[in-house]
């Protein structure tokens, strides 16, 4: 009981360093798929499917304990920044504009 209490101490010392990152493996997933295709209601059938099948979930925890962890001890992230999502470059969006 006392090796799990220790386990689980550690964990939490590891995860709580206050190590807020900027979640680039998460924020270029989100990004890619909100242009992954032409039609917004595909995208949202992809984010679905994402979450269903657990890659955002997986993406947001590797960043957490990874990359935002490696960011904070080096001062470098290991990814590259995710590309914005240009709501302007949206074709629905630039023949609705009059």
């Amino acid at each position: 009981m006392k090796k799990l209490a220790l386990a689980l101490t550690l964990c939490g010392l590891l995860i709580g360093t206050s190590c807020v990152g900027s979640y680039r493996a998460f924020n270029s997933l989100a990004s890619w798929n909100t242009r992954a295709t032409d039609s917004k209601w595909l995208n949202e059938l992809i984010n679905l499917g994402l979450y269903i099948v657990p890659v955002y979930e997986l993406f947001f925890l590797g960043d957490m304990l990874i990359f935002n962890s490696i960011e904070f001890w080096t001062g470098k992230n290991a990814l590259s920044e995710p590309k914005p999502y240009n709501e302007g470059s949206d074709k629905a969006a630039a023949t609705d504009k009059k």
